[in-house]
Order: C-alpha cells, then structure tokens, then sequence
C-alpha cells in the first residue's frame, strides 16, 4: 500500500514546482492528499494528519498538531525556507525530519549574484540609462570608474548553499576568494577551497563582497555602518540573500554618495516603497527580489522533493533537500522556538 503525503504548496503551484514527469513520479510514489494549488483547508488537514507519512508545505500554517501525526516522518517546506511556528523539538525527539527546498535556489541566485557583479563593475545598467538619455559616452570616457572582476579579491559573506553555488562560476576569473562564516569551521572553509578571514579584514580587503548569509538571530543589521565604512571606494558590494543581515539604512546612504557600488536584490520591506531614497542612488543597482523563481528552474524545486520522498518512503535518509539541524534550527530568524 503506497504512503499517504499531504501536498499542500501553497503559494506555490503545483505546475510551478513539479514537471509532469515529477508530477507524475510524485502520483506513482505516494497517495497524494489535496495536491491543489489553493490552502488545504485545516479541517481537511487535520483528518488526514494521523495516516499521513510526510507533508509537502510552504510553511507550517496548521499550529501545534504534530501529537496526532502518529506516522509523520518529514516535512518538507517549498518555500525556500525552514517553516515558522513549528515545534522542531518535538519533530527531533520523534525522528521526523524537516526539510527546505532552499538548495534548488542555489544556482538562480548564484547565476543572478554574478551578472549583478559584473553589471555594476562595469556600469552596464548606467551606460543604459546614459544612452537612452543621448548622454552616452564613448570607449575610454565612458569607462572612467569601472573595472574588470579578473584577479580580484573577493569576500563571500556565508557560505552556504548559495556560496556554493557561486563559487564555481567565480573560478575562471581567476580571482582569489576569501569566507567569513561563524557557522563553520575555518577547516571546512579550507577544504572548500575559500580563505577564513574575520568579517572585518574581508570587508577592507575585497573588491567584490558577496552577502549571502542566512538570516539568522544573530546577525541582524551585522553589516553595521561601522563596518560598511571599512569597504573600499572602488568596490562592488552585492546583496543577495536578505536585507536582515546589513544596516540597509546606512547602505542606502553610502549608495546615494557613492561610497561604493551596490547592487541589492534584496530589501528590508517588500515592495520597496516608491519613495526609498536607494531609488534615487545613481550607483546602485537594484532588482526587485528576482534572483531567484525563474520559471525554468522553479522545477528543481519538485525534482529535490520527490527524490527525497523517495528516500523518506523507502526508510532511507533524504540527501538533497536541506535538513534542519538540532544547533542551528532555532538561530534561523525565520524560526522561532515553541512557547512553553
């Protein structure tokens, strides 16, 4: 008898995260309950609860219920995140693993990150806006400013799945990388090929500063002013996790003066409001939260979970999604620990 799943996407689609053949591999493997593009209903969910073997979710919306999921073995969030609200002692006595879909982001953002980079260096977006203006200026005089990535220092704030993922795509520009990441150790950093270096000396050293850190308790605003300072003037500061971890107060205001280049494509509210002073900084590049979700790799999304359903179904343990981990789950900012 095949194990009953609950699919419950929503706000995603389920076309938006499952090709037909892994829509189809998803039907073929398990019973899907609901699978409908339209929240579950609570009633509904809470009948198939006690005989479901996972759920497939974008957060966690039905409260403190896991005591009648006698058969729940994963939950695994689409969002792009861990869920909220979501008692992750309970799921860690009872063996159940949490599961995010974060790493089929990697190479969206990783890909975008890039291009960011290489648009502000050499001011591809501004040599646009001069030319349908008829302010254009041409070869030499229109280069005053920029620069190539080629042989460059660069610094990559968390090293995550992101990180990961940009790092192969920096490797022919024969820069050289350092990393600053309090979540591991300089050991692991090295083996990965990436220099640990406190987060101060990385700022003052590179040209190029990739923010790629999770958002976490921890770090909120630990981009401060002070250490915004530290950037030097020639260097391009690219933001492409969260807008959480950097004092984007101060960051606008070194964009208006063009302290140094900035490319974000995150922000602290979303959207951003129509009279944020960062629109007016001639420097900055700006993306409206579209590193991510494009439509032809939304579908990694689908792929990841129905390969790890598989292995949750045949009682191995899942290998791609990414699994919430006892010392480090509730230091996520997204998460917040079950009140007493």
């Amino acid at each position: 008898m095949k194990s009953k799943v609950i699919v419950d996407p929503h706000f995603r689609r389920m076309d938006e995260i499952f090709s037909p053949a892994d829509k189809q591999r998803l039907y073929d493997l398990v019973d899907v309950v609901w699978g409908h593009d339209e929240p579950m209903p609570q009633a509904d969910f809470l009948r198939a609860l006690p005989t479901a073997e996972a759920v497939i979710c974008s957060g966690w919306r039905y409260g403190d219920v896991l005591a009648n999921a006698p058969k729940l073995r994963a939950i695994m969030d689409v969002s792009g995140g861990f869920p909220r609200t979501l008692d992750y002692d309970a799921c860690y006595k009872r063996r159940i693993r949490v599961l995010s879909a974060a790493p089929a982001f990697a190479r969206q953002v990783a890909e975008f990150s890039l291009g960011l980079a290489i648009a502000s260096a050499r001011e591809i977006a501004h040599g646009d806006r001069l030319m349908r203006r008829g302010e254009e200026k041409y070869l030499w005089n229109g280069n005053v400013g920029t620069f190539m990535l080629y042989d460059k220092p660069v610094g990559i704030i968390g090293y995550g799945s992101l990180a990961r993922a940009l790092h192969p795509l920096l490797t022919p520009f024969n820069v050289t990388i350092a990393a600053y990441d309090p979540w591991l150790s300089d050991g692991y950093l090295r083996r990965q090929g990436v220099m640990p270096m406190p987060l101060e000396e990385l700022l003052a050293s590179s040209r190029f500063i990739f923010v790629m850190a999770v958002p976490s308790a921890e770090n909120q605003a630990m981009i401060s002013r002070e250490l915004l300072e530290l950037i030097p003037r020639n260097a391009v500061f690219v933001l492409a996790s969260r807008a959480h971890v950097v004092d984007f107060d101060a960051l606008t205001e070194m964009a208006l003066a063009g302290r140094f280049k900035v490319a974000t494509d995150v922000f602290p509210i979303e959207p951003l409001g129509a009279d944020h002073a960062i629109r007016r900084a001639e420097g900055a590049l700006l993306s409206a939260h579209r590193a991510g979700s494009v439509d032809e790799a939304m579908t990694e999304l689908g792929e990841m979970v129905v390969d790890d359903l598989e292995s949750v179904v045949r009682g191995l343990p899942p290998r791609r999604l990414q699994m919430a981990e006892p010392e480090l789950s509730m230091r996520y900012a997204s998460n917040k620990a079950k009140s007493k």
